[in-house]
Parts: structure tokens; C-alpha cells; sequence
């Protein structure tokens, strides 16, 4: 857990957990995933704290900010000591309303739903999708 003065920053996204691998960290850094006050940046970038970085990783978008500068990767409790997550209340239930959708099972065995059933299916997601809205 030795701090450095200089660090990149696919190195310091690998090593508090928000990627995988390095490669990923990387790849991100130079598809324009991960951003500096609103300008992409390269892997190479070092890293300063109180630098605030936005990261788009698939669906999900965090706001980081660098409160410490970790050069290896650790468990995720100790990670948690070396950034501070920003990323706004909305944005962050947004994505997780998205993995609390109703989830539709037929027992197997029951064919293909009939027209009548098809139709009550379709109600039921979008009542569903309707009260996630207003809410």
C-alpha cells in the first residue's frame, strides 16, 4: 500500500477496483470513457488528488473523486480509503431501477401463452414501467 508521487490513472482506476483488469482501465481511458473536467484523457494521465473523474463503465456512470493515491490493488474495504464516490443520488438509482424490473416466468410445460394471456402480460409491464416513472 506504498503511496507514489506519480501515478496513471488505468493504474489507479485498476487498483481501487472500479475495473477488472488494467487492459479494461486502459481500454476505457482511450475509448473516451473516463473524463477530466469534461475532456478525455489518455491511460498515462497522472493522477492528482482531488482530481474529480467521470466514469462511464457500460450502463452505470460514477463521479470519482482522489482522496489517495494507491499504486497496487487491495480488497475493496481498503480501496474505499482512496476515493470518495460522488456520483449524484439520481444517477445512481436510475441504474439500479433498472435491475428491479419484474421478471415474467411461465412453468414450463404450459405451451405458449394464449392472446388473453399476452395481453395481461403487456399490462402488467407497462403498469409496471408506468409507476417506476412517477415515482
Amino acid at each position: 500500500m506504498a503511496e507514489k508521487e506519480k501515478l496513471r490513472i488505468d493504474k489507479y482506476l485498476w487498483a481501487i477496483r472500479v475495473f477488472k483488469t488494467r487492459t479494461l482501465a486502459s481500454d476505457a481511458c482511450k475509448a473516451g470513457r473516463i473524463k477530466l473536467d469534461g475532456k478525455n484523457i489518455k491511460p498515462s494521465y497522472e493522477v492528482k488528488i482531488g482530481d474529480v473523474y467521470n466514469v462511464a463503465k457500460g450502463i452505470e456512470r460514477k463521479v470519482v473523486k482522489v482522496t489517495g493515491l494507491l499504486e497496487n490493488r487491495v480488497d475493496a474495504k481498503t480501496a474505499v480509503n482512496f476515493y470518495e464516490d460522488i456520483t449524484p443520488v439520481e444517477q445512481t438509482q436510475a441504474f439500479k431501477s433498472m435491475f428491479h424490473a419484474p421478471i415474467l416466468k411461465r412453468d414450463r410445460g404450459t405451451g405458449r401463452p394464449t392472446k388473453a394471456d399476452r395481453r395481461e402480460i403487456d399490462d402488467l409491464k407497462d403498469n409496471f414501467f408506468e409507476e417506476q416513472e412517477e415515482n
